[in-house]
């Protein structure tokens, strides 16, 4: 018997399927999709407004290799962006940042820039809500430090101490939130219960 190519059949030959690398990668969301898809479920329910900062860029040069499409070649920050998210919930101005570590014992303070901290002591003085949801991705374990620890554990760093906070640490001071499905980084739930708003 011959296969339509004029190739005799042999049907002791084995038949070599390609081998595919698995890959473990975006297995699951960042932490910055999980925590937009939560904003979107507060939104959408009338819970609260909040939204991811847009970071300012300065274009410089852009070139159009088409007329329908257009690449920016060259671009600079405005300015040192503050934190990642604001709006209001509940009459309250919230504000905060969002990290990620692949460390499994500790998180470094290098995360944070210095305009960023300053931030967060000028929203911190005015009596807004701001915090830093801090997510450990090989654990996927999820931790929503309030400023006024993170300005301790970067004071001490500041003073020669250590330059990370240890998971230890971070389970003695801050609140851990478990992933959920809607929303999936709950952290309303953790305002609520620090500023009594149940």
């Amino acid at each position: 018997m011959n296969y339509p190519n004029g190739k005799k059949y042999n049907p002791t030959a084995s038949i070599k399927t390609p081998v595919k690398k698995i890959s473990y990668s975006n297995r699951g969301m960042t932490l910055e999709e999980d925590i937009n898809a939560t904003n979107q479920y507060y939104l959408e329910c009338g819970k609260a407004v909040i939204h991811k900062k847009p970071t300012p860029v300065q274009i410089v040069q852009v070139d159009y290799p088409k007329r329908s499409a257009a690449v920016i070649k060259e671009a600079y920050f405005k300015q040192a962006s503050t934190t990642d998210y604001n709006g209001v919930y509940r009459g309250k101005y919230v504000d905060f940042e969002a990290k990620e570590t692949k460390s499994l014992q500790s998180f470094p303070l290098s995360n944070f820039h210095e305009h960023q901290i300053k931030h967060m002591h000028l929203v911190a003085k005015q009596k807004g809500i701001c915090f830093v949801l801090i997510r450990f991705s090989s654990t996927d374990e999820i931790f929503l430090l309030q400023a006024e620890q993170l300005f301790i554990f970067w004071d001490r760093m500041k003073n020669g101490g250590r330059k990370s906070i240890t998971k230890k640490e971070l389970l003695a001071c801050s609140h851990i939130i478990k992933l959920g499905f809607q929303p999936r980084i709950d952290y309303i739930k953790v305002i609520d219960w620090l500023y009594h708003f149940d």
